[in-house]
């Protein structure tokens, strides 16, 4: 891990950017995948499973009774942290909740705005190096408080054309209504054209490979929206002489085990502690069993080093991170001064970890420096507001002149005119 010491504004662009990757030569393949899925429907998802997975599937959905399995092959051990999960996360994720907004404008002229739950979302879990059973509770916990109407998940199977047994007990434990065999692009297709097992839903959750990306990014233009735009993850830490070397360590390499392209940054105030966190990753980062990962993911990985607070920073607002930690002496004053990260875990003892599982918050964030115009996952995403108005007689008089100059004024007549047949039954 390369440590850059006080490097000028013109450098910071450069140290800022992500892991790059060429998406050019995989573009027109998950363009093909998406037109197939959306001609051929479940015929598609079949044939495209066998050929890039290996699997050949029966049926698409998942039955009752492979729930049931699955759900006696989870340990009593993992089912109690689900549970400790679900109550953290349902608790902030309820308090979100958004008020209907009632306003009388003027007199007579009543305006409200509604918040309404997505009727039909879909979401998507990796299953790949590592099934994510804690993006379903992230993803269906915040649905099913919103009041969505119908849950969709889409997730591959292994060899055996499987799903994770975690992720299916997570899934029943959380309301799902349908679980689907489909992973990969044709999965993401498969939400957001419909198929004659899978429906279509209204908008797409979740995290994924480059093909699921960019997939997602290609539907999203088209009919179907999606949470946001993603990338790898990343997190930065900030740490002065308060910091524990370890825990930063402990902090970087538990991102860079996420996958070869994850990012880790740290941001210090001495070259000191700079080299004790950089020999503290060394130290850990060899007893991992995820090596080639954190290996290849560090090699992308930076620690900047700055002489005062105020450049950190500016620094890290640059930057805007997916996950910040500031381990720092005044954490929370630094926070305040923090204009742009998709989550802030505050002092020595709030590592992403807890984020990512259980603490509460949601952990499917804006990456790749989206933090400046996004937020994460929240209840928000899951719903949409509607305005409605009323105008009594009085209002409609009271506002007629407004309406009609404003109407006249840009040449819609018929506008205008809307307005004065009103006034003269008035």
């Amino acid at each position: 891990m390369r440590i850059y010491e006080n490097p000028q504004p013109a450098q910071w662009a450069e140290l800022c950017r992500r892991a790059e990757q060429d998406n050019s030569l995989i573009a027109e393949r998950v363009a093909a995948i998406v037109e197939r899925v959306a001609e051929q429907g479940d015929s598609a998802i079949r044939a495209l499973t066998e050929q890039i997975d290996g699997v050949q599937l029966s049926q698409l959905e998942v039955s009752a009774e492979e729930i049931a399995w699955a759900s006696e092959q989870v340990s009593e051990q993992v089912k109690q942290a689900i549970e400790v999960a679900m109550k953290n996360i349902s608790a902030f994720h309820e308090a979100q909740m958004p008020s209907e907004v009632r306003v009388e404008t003027q007199r007579g002229v009543v305006c409200v705005q509604r918040p309404v739950a997505i009727q039909r979302v879909g979401l998507y879990i990796p299953g790949g190096t590592a099934p994510l059973f804690s993006t379903v509770l992230m993803l269906a916990l915040p649905a099913k408080i919103a009041g969505c109407r119908e849950i969709i998940l889409c997730t591959p199977t292994n060899k055996q054309g499987r799903v994770a047994s975690e992720v299916l007990y997570a899934a029943s434990r959380c309301g799902v209504s349908r679980i689907f065999k489909v992973g990969g692009a044709q999965a993401v297709a498969a939400m957001a054209y419909g198929t004659e097992s899978i429906p279509k839903v209204d908008k797409i959750f979740g995290p994924g490979n480059r093909y699921v990306t960019l997939a997602k990014q290609l539907v999203s233009g088209r009919n179907t929206s999606i949470d946001m735009p993603a990338g790898p993850s990343e997190v930065m830490v900030m740490a002065d002489e308060s910091a524990d070397a370890e825990f930063v360590a402990s902090d970087m390499l538990s991102q860079a085990e996420h996958g070869r392209d994850s990012q880790a940054m740290v941001v210090c105030n001495s070259l000191a502690l700079a080299e004790q966190i950089s020999a503290a990753v060394e130290r850990q980062a060899a007893a991992l069993d995820r090596a080639d990962y954190v290996a290849e993911s560090l090699a992308h990985s930076r620690c900047v080093v700055f002489d005062n607070r105020d450049q950190m920073i500016a620094f890290a607002n640059e930057y805007a991170a997916e996950h910040l930690i500031i381990s720092m002496s005044d954490a929370w004053g630094v926070a305040n001064e923090i204009t742009a990260a998709g989550s802030i875990f505050i002092g020595n003892y709030s590592p992403e970890s807890a984020g990512d599982y259980a603490s509460g918050t949601n952990h499917t964030l804006p990456t790749s420096g989206w933090a400046h115009s996004c937020s994460g996952v929240n209840i928000d995403s899951f719903m949409r507001k509607m305005t409605i108005q009323e105008l009594s007689q009085d209002g409609i008089k009271s506002l007629a002149p407004t309406i009609i100059a404003m109407a006249d004024a840009e040449g819609l007549q018929a506008h205008a005119n809307a307005v004065r047949v009103r006034i003269e039954k008035v």
